[in-house]
């Protein structure tokens, strides 16, 4: 039969959300296929407060690949980015292959056009680049057809972007091949599993890292002992550990665990050599807010994990919400944009009891925060 005409555009619109690793991702053992030493588990962040939208374009008036981020035109020849499009036109290309479903197909040969922007300031140093992997991943797969197992081809753009393709609770399985095949993420549990958990995200800095990501992760691969350990003998256990917790809406067991494993990334970043400081001295000063806003309980109300900078991700459940965010607002007291500090999910009032305040809130640091975002 003839062939079908070729649609002269295609264009589509995807969002894809944030992801926080409660079991840290940290090494890779293949810096190409984007394979890392240990698997790794996230929680995924709702796409109301934080989430990057992608379109892209394919059309045969396009005379070159062009990529805009933000709003600003960039470098579309970034290799991670061309892996990405080269693993999806191939899929697509194989999906042909078998059976011409699709009555007009995009050509493959067409130049592309991306666009992609963040909700939450990038600088901010959330995971922009696990959602804007992932959403770039989606919008390509759905521009040209291909279905099924995503994540693999999102993992070659960020590691923790194959993460960010699924919601709720969500393991990166580690893989033993080394074509990275079984190297992917799947869902421990759906997001309407454990629903009072609460997320506040404490921006302190919005300065670029001194060692991105990828620089230090392959560093501490290469010096740290520390490391290796944590790789082979600690994460397979705190694993398996933390799904039991999740499955158990255990939030003692989460949140203590989810402390230590950060605690235990940040412990492998100062054994490598020279050593990485990501966490400063604001970080560390929330670190010890959250012990002794929790020894005050008795129990663990709140848990603190960071990635590769200095913002404080916090955990805990809703109803423990409004008193910690005023926990944080005396002890780092606003700048002028006191409207503006706390975003995203509305926060209630609390008022502190002199108790709490003597024992948890120390010598204020006014606008050492620059503002909470409530999330879920």
């Amino acid at each position: 039969s003839a062939m079908a005409e070729e649609r002269a555009l295609a264009m589509v619109t995807c969002t894809a959300p944030v992801n926080i690793a409660v079991i840290k991702y940290w090494g890779k053992r293949d810096n190409d296929l984007i394979l890392p030493i240990n698997s790794s588990l996230s929680v995924t962040l709702h796409q109301d407060q934080l989430k990057t939208t992608t379109t892209a374009a394919a059309s045969r008036d396009f005379t070159e690949d062009r990529l805009w981020l933000n709003g600003e035109e960039a470098d579309v020849g970034h290799p991670r980015l061309q892996a990405c499009l080269r693993e999806v036109r191939r899929l697509a290309r194989k999906r042909r292959g078998g059976s011409a479903e699709d009555a007009a197909p995009l050509s493959l040969s067409y130049k592309i056009h991306i666009a992609t922007e963040n909700n939450f300031p990038t600088a901010a140093g959330l995971a922009s680049s696990a959602a804007g992997y992932a959403c770039l991943v989606s919008a390509l797969a759905r521009l040209y057809g291909v279905e099924g197992e995503l994540s693999e081809v999102a993992r070659r753009g960020a590691g923790s972007a194959g993460r960010s393709m699924l919601g709720g609770f969500v393991q990166w399985q580690r893989g033993e091949r080394p074509d990275g095949r079984d190297s992917l993420a799947h869902q421990v549990a759906p997001e309407t599993h454990w629903p009072e958990l609460r997320v506040l995200v404490l921006v302190v800095s919005g300065e670029k890292k001194q060692v991105g990501s990828t620089a230090g992760m392959q560093t501490s691969v290469d010096t740290s002992p520390l490391l290796k350990h944590r790789a082979e003998a600690v994460v397979p256990e705190r694993l398996a550990l933390m799904m039991r917790h999740i499955r158990e809406r255990d939030f003692e067991g989460f949140g203590q665990l989810a402390m230590r494993d950060s605690n235990q990334f940040h412990a492998t970043c100062l054994d490598t050599f020279p050593p990485i400081f990501y966490l400063n001295d604001l970080s560390r000063h929330i670190i010890a807010l959250a012990h002794r806003f929790n020894a005050h309980h008795g129990r663990t109300k709140v848990a603190y994990t960071f990635d590769a900078g200095p913002n404080a991700v916090i955990f805990t459940l809703a109803d423990t919400v409004a008193e910690f965010v005023e926990v944080v607002r005396c002890s780092f007291p606003p700048a002028a944009n006191g409207d503006q500090f706390v975003r995203g999910l509305p926060v209630g009032a609390a008022s502190l009891p002199e108790e709490l305040l003597a024992a948890v809130v120390t010598e204020p640091v006014p606008g050492a925060v620059r503002y909470i975002l409530h999330t879920k």
